[in-house]
């Protein structure tokens, strides 16, 4: 079992930077490719960025390539996501998401564990 908290969301302007942190418990973060999703209201679940294992490897859509950097530190247990530029339209509740098999995805279903979400919101 795998349990993922999330935070450092809040309120922002456009224009503004954010970053989120996931901490993950137990000792095997590091056999886990992570990623972030987010979800606004009304909407599905979107992809938002992905790190293989050590970090080799990284994925994100366009929607948020060159504004966000996904990184990790697995002697921490921690990945982060780093938000720059944000618009309104990257108001959402983010999550973050462990794939136990190891192998980074930008589907929600290849990831087995997910946190609570922490809320995002830019002003205009």
């Amino acid at each position: 079992q795998v349990q993922l908290v999330e935070s450092g969301g809040g309120s922002v302007q456009a224009g503004g930077s954010l970053r989120l942190s996931c901490a993950a418990s137990g000792r095997s973060f590091s056999s886990y490719a992570m990623g972030w999703f987010r979800q606004a209201p009304g909407k599905e679940r979107e992809f938002v960025a992905a790190i293989s294992r050590y970090g080799a490897r990284l994925d994100y859509p366009d929607s948020v390539k060159g504004r966000f950097t996904i990184s990790r530190n697995n002697a921490e247990n921690t990945v982060y996501l780093q938000m720059n530029s944000l618009k309104p339209e990257d108001t959402a509740v983010y999550y973050c998401a462990a794939a136990t098999r190891g192998v980074i995805g930008a589907n929600f279903y290849e990831y087995d564990y997910w946190g609570q979400g922490a809320q995002v919101t830019v002003s205009s």
